[in-house]
């Protein structure tokens, strides 16, 4: 007699999972605007890195990275595209299409920009010194505040006073030289040296200038050393980025006594307020500008100063106040804004001064006489020497 025995089958019920059903489908389109978000971001990146430093460098390892990084955002970002565009109606195709490039301009424009301001190129220094400007010189060194070692051309004062350049982004001592050959005609002593990052500095570059005040105040450090430069009698003068960085360095410095700032616009989001004069769309703006910001403290180790406005504020609230000069371009409205809101309630120690028919910085070379007459006359009424 045979038994037979029978085992009962366990029947295990079915896991849900993503590929199915609505499920499936919500995953895929998960997917799908994960790989889509990260190709634009990716992108972004390469564009901030490429073609920069492919015009300042070369094929350099930044240059060819940023360009491999651009061919892959462009392939991910297409790629996925395609798929999705193949699975609506055709309907819907103008509005996501409009929707990827409102997104990439924003990705470019925000995370681009921050990655292009966070580790910018290296300019080189170039071979003309203040010699060729009829200039006697000396190359020095010294040290910013937080230790990176900077390298400069130093003129020695004959009237007791000196000024140190600070030169805008991308550009070095170099580019400076025009404005301390005028002031070294005038007596003054010039110090012009290489931002970090820059020329033949040490450190990294950073295009919003975030390590200015420590360059500055270093700077400061140097004058204070020279024979015959009284303490009150030093000045800041810079160009653009250069301009923001000296108005920066005398908030927090008091020993700057004047500051000429030419072409002096923005490095904080706060700085953006200006563009309320221009109704809803500088509202837009200064929310995508507050983005860029963001992602640039994510990406730099630089630490974030404090407005211009705050800046000013704080340096003309002193009882000795630091005086200003603000100068902006003509053709170049934002400036003007910029100054405006800059200057804020210090109307007694702001001056501002608008170039007629001038480009960004090009105050001197359009306006020679005139620029020479208000930055000395300024400069002799702000500056005290040891022999004036």
């Amino acid at each position: 007699m045979s038994t037979t025995v029978r085992t009962r089958r366990r029947h295990r019920p079915a896991v849900p999972g993503p590929v199915r059903g609505a499920d499936g489908a919500a995953y895929r389109w998960v997917v799908r605007l994960a790989v889509l978000f990260t190709g634009v971001s990716v992108l972004a990146v390469g564009v901030g890195l490429g073609p920069r430093h492919l015009v300042k460098e070369g094929l350099s390892l930044p240059a060819v990275a940023g360009f491999v990084l651009v061919a892959a955002g462009l392939v991910a970002s297409a790629w996925m595209t395609i798929r999705i565009l193949a699975d609506i109606r055709r309907r819907w195709w103008p509005l996501v299409i409009a929707l990827l490039v409102v997104a990439t301009y924003l990705a470019l424009w925000t995370l681009g920009q921050a990655v292009a301001a966070s580790y910018a190129p290296r300019p080189e220094l170039g071979g003309r010194t203040p010699a060729d400007l009829g200039l006697a010189y000396r190359d020095v060194t010294f040290a910013s505040s937080d230790g990176e070692e900077l390298a400069g051309w130093y003129i020695p004062t004959r009237n007791g006073a000196a000024v140190v350049l600070l030169h805008g982004a991308g550009s070095t001592r170099s580019g400076v030289l025009e404005q301390a050959a005028l002031l070294a005609g005038h007596g003054y002593g010039v110090l012009l040296f290489d931002g970090r990052g820059h020329g033949e500095s040490a450190g990294r570059a950073m295009d919003f200038g975030w390590d200015g005040e420590s360059d500055a105040s270093g700077a400061v450090d140097f004058l204070t050393q020279q024979r015959g430069v009284s303490p009150e009698g030093i000045g800041l003068l810079g160009l653009s980025m250069g301009g923001e960085q000296a108005i920066g360095a005398a908030g927090v410095d008091e020993r700057v006594a004047a500051v000429v700032a030419e072409g002096a616009t923005n490095r904080v989001a706060a700085d953006k307020e200006y563009l309320d004069a221009y109704g809803v769309r500088g509202e837009l703006q200064q929310r995508v500008d507050a983005v860029t910001y963001w992602f640039t403290g994510l990406l730099t180790a630089a630490p974030e100063p404090s407005s211009l406005r705050q800046s000013v504020s704080r340096a003309t609230a002193r009882p000795d106040p630091t005086r200003f000069l603000l100068i902006t371009a003509g053709e170049v409205p934002d400036e003007g804004h910029a100054a405006d809101y800059i200057q804020g309630s210090s109307n007694d120690t702001v001056q501002t001064w608008t170039v007629p028919g001038a480009g960004h910085t090009r105050g001197l070379e359009t306006a020679p006489t005139e620029w020479e007459q208000r930055v000395v006359a300024f400069l002799a009424g702000s500056l005290e020497g040891e022999a004036r």
